[in-house]
């Protein structure tokens, strides 16, 4: 996910900034989606939110659950549902192995950015992630506090 200055078609429609806060993110993968025409004429006004949306492994499919896009004012007959279950393309390796960090290792599937790749295309990446507890969640903030102050720090010694 190498991105250039001169990139016109690289743009990040929505980014989940609690994932990081909240889950401990194990790995990620990049997936396809599935969308209408008037949903993608949204998402490049703008009109995205995966905030709370979650995606899930059912039937041996890939989905999407949860995720806003807003309606586009201009589309008058072929209108989008704004929070539709949509389907999201991913290898069957890449589908087992989510399968079985989900099932067996008790870990979730947490959209964290969707965004246009260089060459226009929607694009979702899914982070493979277990929930913290408000312990990990104070020693993750606790963390971040003291490499601020001790870049403070070391900003004021020179």
């Amino acid at each position: 996910m190498a991105q250039t200055k001169s990139d016109p078609n690289y743009k990040v429609i929505a980014e989940n900034r609690r994932a990081r806060f909240d889950y401990a993110i194990d790995s990620d993968i990049e997936c396809g989606i599935i969308l209408e025409g008037s949903e993608v004429k949204s998402l490049r006004a703008n009109g995205g939110n995966i905030a709370e949306s979650y995606a899930a492994v059912e039937d041996g499919e890939l989905w999407l659950v949860n995720s806003y896009i807003a309606p586009y004012a201009q589309a008058k007959s072929f209108r989008h549902e704004e929070r539709r279950r949509r389907k999201l393309l991913v290898s069957r390796k890449q589908m087992a192995d989510l399968w079985n960090a989900t099932q067996r290792k008790g870990m979730t599937l947490v959209p964290m950015v969707m965004y246009f790749n260089h060459r226009g295309i929607a694009k979702i990446k899914l982070g493979i992630a277990k929930g913290k507890k408000n312990v990990d969640k104070r020693a993750t903030e606790a963390k971040r506090d003291w490499s601020r102050q001790k870049q403070r720090l070391l900003k004021d010694n020179r």
